[in-house]
């Protein structure tokens, strides 16, 4: 067996050598290190004061982002790279199964840990393991392997188009359950996006679509606090000191940034101003800090990034990966829909969400999770460009 097959996988078998400067996507592997580096570089900047005052040490968010990246790249690199997207494909049905069960263990006592009344966190020594976040990731490859084998169906069966989105949305029930309104209405998004894609009929799509907004918006009136945050975002002056407080403080940092910032490291606002400045609201931070020049690059090379995996799944539909096509399309609309929703939610065009910036928020589960994401993506580029080569130079 040579390299390439022990490499690429039984299915692959025309690949007899294996050249790692030609495989590498050099264009996406690059801006995913520029988000990481940025990404480190905000953790420390927005929670320095923080992490000082809570725990004696400015750089204790720093170290633990630093494991969580360092994690996310072996596990991309030394795992998921290295494994077929044939066998991911087949192995789909088993990892979503394998989530939805590791979704409902987080919500048994003595297992799921509960921080600020939300039980979502499962303990793995160095790290609390958020599950929901990496459950974005096995819908994605459980809904890549669904359309690859039902795909016909899909497009002519009502039943066939239902059976995902009911075991789907029987993922995001377990997520409201922790409660994690966040991660259920990305986990749905990429499901829908992808089906979509997939070529199902488009009044399915559109029932699918209605029932999800009917849903979203019987969660929010039927819940207090989700309420009173729809409320509050509306006007969060008239209520500046207590719910609007947190959207009042994002939106004086991102003003206070103008057009050039006051410069990295010089927020005023995360000094105990703005909650949450290192998570969910690090763009707020960002922009005090960049500025308007600053904002407008990173938005860019959130851009290329989405460009570039596009990229990567339209040569796989080239080379007759349909499974890689459908992962890299959803883990496209997962970057684009949460950075999209984490940005307006610091510049107040969205009701506040716990959501945070891939790449660059502090979180080790989010992190891990978008770091295997981009490694799938990786390896679905590699194949194209082992089996296309003209897509070398592109």
């Amino acid at each position: 067996m040579s390299v390439a097959t022990a490499f690429i996988g039984p299915d692959h078998r025309n690949l007899n050598s294996y050249s790692l400067n030609r495989g590498i996507d050099w264009p996406l592997l690059c801006v995913i290190l520029i988000l990481l580096v940025i990404g480190l570089a905000m953790v420390e900047s927005s929670s320095i004061s923080v992490a000082a005052v809570r725990y004696s040490d400015p750089f204790f968010f720093l170290k633990r982002q630093l494991i969580a990246v360092a994690l996310g790249v072996a596990g991309a690199t030394f795992i998921v790279a290295r494994i077929s997207t044939k066998l991911m494909e087949r192995s789909s049905m088993l990892i979503f199964a394998g989530t939805v069960l590791a979704l409902a263990l987080v919500l048994v006592p003595g297992i799921g840990v509960e921080v600020n009344g939300a039980q979502r966190w499962i303990r793995l020594g160095v790290m609390n393991l958020q599950v929901s976040e990496l459950a974005k990731l096995s819908v994605t490859l459980y809904v890549a392997g669904y359309l690859m084998r039902h795909g016909e169906r899909l497009r002519s069966s009502f039943d066939a188009f239902m059976k995902p989105v009911v075991l789907i949305g029987l993922a995001g029930a377990l997520c409201l359950l922790e409660p994690d309104y966040g991660s259920t209405v990305m986990i749905m998004a990429i499901a829908v996006g992808m089906i979509f894609l997939g070529g199902v009929r488009v009044w399915q799509f559109l029932v699918c679509v209605v029932l999800l907004v009917a849903l979203a918006a019987f969660f929010i009136w039927t819940s207090e606090y989700r309420t009173n945050r729809v409320i509050d975002f509306f006007d969060p002056w008239a209520n500046a000191y207590d719910g609007g407080f947190q959207l009042v403080q994002a939106l004086i940092a991102v003003g206070s940034g103008s057009i050039t910032g006051v410069g990295f490291g010089n927020s005023v606002q995360k000094l105990f101003y703005l909650p949450e400045a290192h998570t969910d609201f690090v763009f707020a931070v960002f922009a005090e800090e960049m500025g308007l020049i600053g904002v407008a690059t990173l938005i860019g090379i959130y851009l290329f990034l989405i460009y570039r995996i596009l990229w990567v799944a339209l040569k796989a539909q080239q080379v007759g990966n349909g499974f890689g096509a459908f992962v890299s399309y959803g883990v496209a609309i997962w970057i684009s829909l949460q950075s999209f929703i984490s940005m307006s939610v610091n510049l107040g065009l969205l009701p506040t969400k716990g959501l945070t910036l891939p790449m660059i928020s502090y979180g080790g589960s989010s992190m891990l999770a978008m770091c295997l994401a981009l490694g799938v993506v990786m390896r679905v580029s590699l194949e194209s460009r082992l089996l296309l080569p003209e897509a070398e130079d592109e």
